[in-house]
């Protein structure tokens, strides 16, 4: 089971296809579900259903009357787009696949990556679960460098065509109603870069670097494409997510090391959830 979006973390579970290629498995028993909501756009919706009917059993399920009932059973007003209207669609779409997984006797595959797992940019219990994360410790550039060597290598060229545009579609949950049938929910416009978290997290897990060198090796690294301000900007967000959302990395499912970076509670993180930040916020306040 894989919930597709067409979106980039939704399209790096090639391994799969490639995993039941491996063991002479027919690719019809991999379900790929795709469920669209208040936010899902045609790009996105069209580019979902483009790549999974080539590929494996595809089934679309509709979330958005299953959501408006969850609203009035709740009470939730629906002009309030708050997050009880975002979270509700993603622990909905959760939901649907680990029923359909139930039916099926099947496993779900979770898409979520290492940068999102870092910064809590996951519903808990809702996106944040599956039955095995298997890009649990693929940081976000290196899920868009897969994609993109799969599309350079596919040999197809309809199914590189709809790669290339996975690649070019912003980063986004597709939770709030689109605006003008455009995505109106960017992530990096709230999180920051990837480009800049995954360096951040690099070097704080693989080298225990200090949140001063942290800075210096990003301004090294990276600042001819971002200047001071924003660096440091997105590394005090980095600290604050990173300590803030441990408790959804201290109850994840299984899933594979990838590289020398991760963020396993069973053996690469061992972190309390209610951890402070504020040493390490206090010494980037003194930069």
């Amino acid at each position: 089971m894989v919930g597709v979006s067409g979106g980039l973390d939704s399209r790096s579970p090639f391994s799969s296809p490639y995993a039941f290629d491996l063991a002479n498995l027919d690719r019809t028993g991999i379900i790929a579900v795709t469920m669209p909501g208040f936010g899902t756009t045609d790009r996105t919706h069209d580019n979902a259903t483009a790549l999974s009917d080539a590929r494996v059993d595809l089934r679309e399920v509709n979330i958005s009357d299953a959501v408006r009932q969850h609203f009035a059973d709740i009470g939730h007003d629906e002009e309030v787009r708050d997050v009880t209207y975002e979270n509700s669609q993603a622990r909905e779409r959760t939901q649907i696949l680990m029923d359909v997984a139930n039916q099926e006797g099947g496993l779900v595959i979770g898409t979520g990556d290492l940068s999102e797992l870092a910064l809590g940019w996951a519903t808990y219990n809702g996106d944040h679960m599956s039955m095995y994360g298997v890009n649990a410790s693929v940081p976000k550039t290196l899920v868009r460098h897969l994609v993109h060597y799969v599309a350079d290598t596919c040999g197809n060229d309809d199914e590189a065509a709809v790669l290339y545009d996975v690649l070019d579609t912003p980063v986004s949950p597709e939770l709030l109603p689109p605006r003008a049938g455009r995505i109106s929910q960017r992530t990096e416009d709230l999180v920051g870069p990837y480009e800049l978290h995954d360096f951040f997290l690099y070097e704080v897990l693989r080298h225990g670097s200090n949140p001063r060198k942290v800075y210096r090796l990003a301004r090294y690294a990276l600042g001819e494409k971002y200047d001071d301000e924003t660096i440091l900007r997105w590394l005090k967000v980095f600290y604050q997510r990173f300590f803030a959302q441990q408790f959804k990395r201290s109850c994840l499912p299984d899933g594979p090391k990838v590289g020398s970076a991760a963020v396993s509670p069973r053996g690469d993180l061992r972190m309390p959830s209610d951890a402070s930040p504020a040493l390490w916020l206090k010494e980037l306040e003194q930069l």
